[in-house]
C-alpha cells in the first residue's frame, strides 16, 4: 500500500452548533424562551440585559412603526358566500412590509443590541382581548400529529391506520408495539398486509419532529439524518456509524472504533457530534403541561382600514453584550483567560443573531398567514380559507418542518380572540362551483345552525348535510358527524327538548 499526499478543493455546508441553536430557539414557546434566556445570562458572562428605558411610543407612532399587511374597508358583516369572496386577495393589496428598525448586521466589533426590543411599544391591553377564550389546537403530541394528519391527502383505509399509529405512540415519539398487533382492531374488509402498514408509517415519519414514528433509537436516529441537507458535512459517516455500530458508539474507544469502521478519527469525531445534536426521544418536546400560561407572540390589528401584525416583545428581555468584559479582549493574547472571554462573546453574538432569526421567521409566517386569512379576521371563523403547511412555505421558501416548528405553541392575538397559529391551518372540503371550503368554516356554519334550531325538532345530521348543500357545501353525512363530536355537540335526539303544554 502506497502512501501519498493530495490536496483537495471542496465546498460544504455544515451544520453549525450556531445553526442548531437557531433551530431550537424558533421552537420555543414564549415561557420556554424567557428561560432559555435566563439560563444564557447565568452561564454567559458577556451577555447581559439592557435596563434602558426608552420613552413609550404614541398610538400614531405604533401605527407607523407597525408592519402593514393589507388594505380592507369592509367591516359590515356579511353571509358566508360574501365573506369568502371578501376574503380573496384584492388588486389593490398594499406590499407587505415589517419595520424592523435597525436590525440589519452589524459588524463584527460592534456592541450588539436585540434590537427587536431597542423600544418598547404600546401593546393593547390583555383586557382588550378575552383570555378566557384561547382557541388552541395541539395540547399534546397526539394533537400534533393529528393536526399534521389532517392536512394531508390520504385514503380512509390508510387514515385509519395512521389514527391507529398516532393512537400507540408514547411519550418520547416512538412506536414499541408490533405494526400488525397495532392494526388488528381495526375493521377492514381484508387483512392489512405488512407492507401496506410500513407504507403508511413511513409517510408518518416524515411528520414534524423529525424522529417521530420510529420503532427504535437506531430507526429514530436514521430518520433524523435522512431529513438533513446532503451537503451536511459527515452525514455519510454519520449514517454508518449510526447503522452499523451504534452500540459501539459509548462503549468502544476511538481507535479501535476507527479500525473496526474503517473511517477517520477526525471524520469519526465530527460525525459523533452530529449524531449528538439529534434527539433519541423527539415526542419529549411536545409533552403537555398541566398548566401553562399563554402570552401572544404576535397582535394583529386594524389600523385605518388595514390589518397590521406586531410582535409581542414585551415579555422578552433585552439583550446586549457587556461591554467591561468585551473591552477586556485582546486580540493577539492567547492566554486561557482571553480565550474563554473570545469565546463566551461569540456564543452571546451568535445567540442574540438567532432570537433576532427567531422573529424574522415568525413575523414572516404571521404576516403570510394574516395576508391569507383576512376574511376570517372581518367576519370569523365562517371566512375561515383552506390552508396547508405546504402553502406558507412555498410562499416564503422555507421547509414545512420549519413552518410547522414555528407555529407550534405560538399565538396570535385579533380582534377574534387568541389562537394558536396551527388555527389557522386547515383541510378543505369540495364545493358544488369546484372550490374548496375550510372545514373550520364549515365547522362554524353548522355550529351557526344547530344554535338556531328549534329546540323541539332539532336537525339531524342528514338535515345538516342537505342544509350545506344547498349552500354549495359537499360533506358527507359521516363528516358531518365527525364535525360536531369534535365540537362536543351532542346527537339530535340528545338535543331534542320538550316543552310543557298548558
Amino acid at each position: 500500500m502506497r502512501q501519498s499526499i493530495q490536496l483537495k478543493f471542496s465546498q460544504q455546508l455544515k451544520m453549525t452548533p450556531q445553526l442548531q441553536q437557531a433551530i431550537k430557539l424558533l421552537q420555543l414557546s414564549t415561557l420556554d424562551l424567557q428561560q432559555e434566556i435566563i439560563e444564557q445570562l447565568y452561564s454567559n458572562p458577556l451577555l447581559e440585559t439592557d435596563e434602558t428605558e426608552s420613552p413609550e411610543k404614541t398610538q400614531e407612532q405604533v401605527s407607523d412603526d407597525s408592519a402593514e399587511i393589507m388594505d380592507f374597508n369592509s367591516d359590515d358583516p356579511a353571509l358566508y358566500e360574501k365573506a369568502q369572496d371578501a376574503s380573496e386577495p384584492s388588486a389593490t393589496e398594499s406590499e407587505s412590509t415589517w419595520d424592523r428598525g435597525d436590525s440589519e448586521i452589524l459588524p463584527v466589533d460592534a456592541n450588539w443590541d436585540h434590537s427587536s426590543a431597542t423600544e418598547p411599544r404600546s401593546l393593547p391591553n390583555d383586557s382588550e382581548f378575552n383570555l378566557e377564550s384561547i382557541y388552541q389546537v395541539t395540547e399534546s403530541l397526539q394533537d400534533h400529529l393529528l393536526w399534521q394528519l389532517n392536512l394531508i391527502s390520504v385514503s380512509e383505509s390508510d387514515r385509519e391506520i395512521a389514527e391507529a399509529f398516532i393512537d400507540s405512540i408514547n411519550d418520547s415519539g416512538l412506536i414499541s408495539e408490533d405494526l400488525q398487533e397495532i392494526a388488528s382492531h381495526l375493521n377492514q374488509d381484508e387483512p392489512l398486509q405488512e407492507d401496506e402498514l410500513v407504507a403508511v408509517l413511513k409517510r408518518l415519519q416524515q411528520f414534524d419532529p423529525p424522529g417521530v414514528f420510529a420503532r427504535n433509537i437506531k430507526e429514530c436516529l436514521a430518520i433524523q439524518l435522512n431529513q438533513l441537507d446532503l451537503e451536511t458535512p459527515y452525514l455519510h459517516e454519520a449514517k454508518i456509524l449510526v447503522k452499523d455500530f451504534l452500540q459501539d458508539i459509548a462503549s468502544i474507544e476511538l481507535n479501535k472504533l476507527a479500525k473496526k469502521s474503517n473511517l477517520d478519527k477526525d471524520a469519526i469525531q465530527e460525525a459523533l457530534a452530529l449524531i449528538r445534536a439529534l434527539n433519541p426521544r423527539p415526542g419529549e418536546l411536545l409533552s403537555a403541561d398541566s398548566t401553562e400560561y399563554i402570552a401572544p407572540d404576535v397582535h394583529v390589528e386594524k389600523f385605518d382600514g388595514a390589518w397590521r401584525v406586531r410582535l409581542n416583545d414585551s415579555n422578552i428581555p433585552r439583550l446586549r453584550i457587556n461591554e467591561t468584559y468585551s473591552d477586556l479582549i485582546k486580540r493577539a493574547d492567547d492566554s486561557s483567560e482571553n480565550q474563554f472571554l473570545k469565546k463566551n462573546l461569540n456564543e452571546a453574538r451568535w445567540f442574540i443573531r438567532s432570537l433576532e432569526s427567531r422573529n424574522d421567521t415568525l413575523m414572516q409566517v404571521a404576516m403570510a398567514i394574516v395576508d391569507f386569512q383576512q376574511g376570517f379576521l372581518n367576519h370569523g371563523p365562517v371566512a375561515m380559507k383552506p390552508l396547508v403547511l405546504s402553502d406558507i412555505a412555498e410562499q416564503l421558501d422555507l421547509h414545512e418542518s420549519t413552518v410547522s416548528r414555528v407555529t407550534t405553541k405560538k399565538y396570535m392575538a385579533t380582534p377574534q380572540g387568541i389562537y394558536e397559529l396551527k388555527y389557522f391551518f386547515s383541510s378543505h372540503v369540495g364545493t358544488t362551483d369546484g372550490g374548496e371550503c375550510s372545514s373550520t368554516a364549515v365547522c362554524a356554519i353548522l355550529r351557526m345552525l344547530i344554535d338556531a334550531e328549534q329546540p323541539r325538532t332539532p336537525l339531524s345530521d342528514n338535515k345538516l348535510t342537505t342544509l350545506l348543500a344547498d349552500q354549495g357545501i359537499q360533506v358527507a353525512r359521516r363528516t358531518i358527524a365527525k364535525y360536531r363530536e369534535s365540537m362536543n355537540i351532542p346527537s339530535s335526539s340528545q338535543r331534542k327538548k320538550f316543552t310543557n303544554q298548558a
